[in-house]
């Protein structure tokens, strides 16, 4: 079992040498195969060395331990999700022992949403994304729930300028009740339920 220090020494090696973040990632997936980092993780590390940040051990974060936001931590507290994924917060947090604040990310990995730009951004702000299986648009709360119904407001409209798009879908963005976005997120785990007990297999309907 390798420890998260073993694959950013090597990831610090390799930005010494020159090479991309992808580069870097592709030389860890070689060296660790299976046990290698993640992209996201990956990139965000590398984006740190970019960044100057040599030290290989967490960056400490003001007004949280220093270990608030390690990779060992949001793999613990992933598995307390996937355990029961309604609970709330403050149990997730009892039971990591994970201090919270951070704000947690979700996202369908589309490629602007891994952008190095944005994975520094994310890092910067204290933002840990949320993992998300590959090719699953019915999993993520934008695609299944918010664009649709936000077309629903905007939709056969004529827009005199990008002033007045924003203004619009701004509109349509708050005219969404909390009792809508509670739904949402009460479709999203009975997705996510069904999915975990299909071990990720196809499958239609809620």
């Amino acid at each position: 079992v390798f420890a998260m220090a073993d694959f950013r020494a090597a990831m610090k090696f390799c930005f010494l040498l020159g090479k991309s973040g992808t580069e870097t990632l592709e030389t860890l997936k070689t060296a660790y195969k299976d046990d290698a980092m993640g992209k996201t993780p990956a990139f965000e590390w590398f984006s740190r060395l970019k960044n100057g940040e040599m030290s290989i051990d967490d960056k400490p974060c003001s007004g949280r331990p220093s270990t608030a936001r390690t990779h060992e931590n949001v793999d613990k507290i992933s598995e307390i999700i996937k355990e029961d994924r309604r609970r709330t917060i403050e149990e997730i947090v009892e039971l990591s022992g994970v201090q919270s604040g951070d704000w947690f990310f979700h996202h369908d990995n589309a490629p602007a949403h891994t952008a190095l730009s944005v994975l520094q951004f994310l890092t910067k702000n204290g933002m840990t994304p949320v993992p998300h299986p590959p090719y699953s648009p019915d999993l993520a709360p934008c695609d299944f729930f918010l664009f649709p119904r936000m077309k629903r407001d905007v939709k056969g409209k004529r827009f005199a300028d990008v002033a007045e798009v924003k203004e619009k879908t701004t509109e349509a963005l708050s005219s969404i009740s909390k009792d809508e976005f509670r739904q949402c997120f009460e479709k999203w785990n009975k997705r996510l339920d069904k999915c975990i007990s299909v071990s990720g297999e196809y499958f239609e309907g809620d």
